[in-house]
């Protein structure tokens, strides 16, 4: 069903140059229904997951109470928009309790989110809603800096201009002191 819908943005884009002489989409198009089928499943993977499993894999802390900060994390999105993708770096951070969460489901979490038709300032909610939920920690945060296509190749066509989000929560909200370590920790 995908495939077909595809089919037939192509013959809108196109028009009879997408078709071959037997009325076939040409050579370079005939794979690319399918081909697009298979790449989305991998873009929006994130509405088959689940934050709450993916933040689940957590340890005895054993006393840490500091900040556990993971920068720059590679990601990128689609806007629901007009469905260009967007790409950029996330930092996440979080002060725990009594326990810490692997490493790499920090990075999990912020795909959780972004593999979905998505706005920047959502992920940024989200990823920081679904931290404070699930690991009930001090404090959590979020930083995110992306370029979005759907302002770069189109409309303002302003391909450089990067927007930044961010979401604090519990101490990093309450405590001006908190987001300035994290602030520090970002950039150095």
């Amino acid at each position: 069903m995908i495939e077909d819908s595809i089919k037939k943005i192509l013959l809108e884009i196109e028009g009879e140059a997408a078709l071959d002489d037997k009325k076939e989409l040409r050579e370079g198009l005939k794979n690319t229904p399918k081909r697009v089928a298979e790449s989305w499943k991998e873009l929006y993977s994130g509405y088959n997951k689940n934050p709450k499993d993916t933040l689940n894999a957590t340890f005895n802390g054993e006393g840490y109470d500091g900040i556990v900060l993971l920068k720059d994390i590679e990601f990128y999105s689609t806007c629901e928009h007009h469905m260009l993708s967007f790409t950029g770096k996330a930092h996440v951070a979080y002060i725990p309790t009594e326990r810490i969460v692997g490493i790499s489901k920090l990075a999990r979490i912020v795909e959780v989110f972004s593999r979905r038709l998505q706005n920047q300032e959502r992920i940024t909610t989200q990823v920081a809603d679904a931290l404070e939920k699930y690991l009930k920690p001090l404090g959590a945060a979020i930083i995110i800096e992306a370029k979005h296509e759907c302002m770069g190749c189109r409309g303002v066509k302003k391909s450089h201009a990067t927007m930044t989000t961010s979401a604090m929560r519990g101490v990093f909200f309450d405590k001006a002191e908190a987001r300035a370590e994290l602030m520090d920790l970002i950039k150095n």
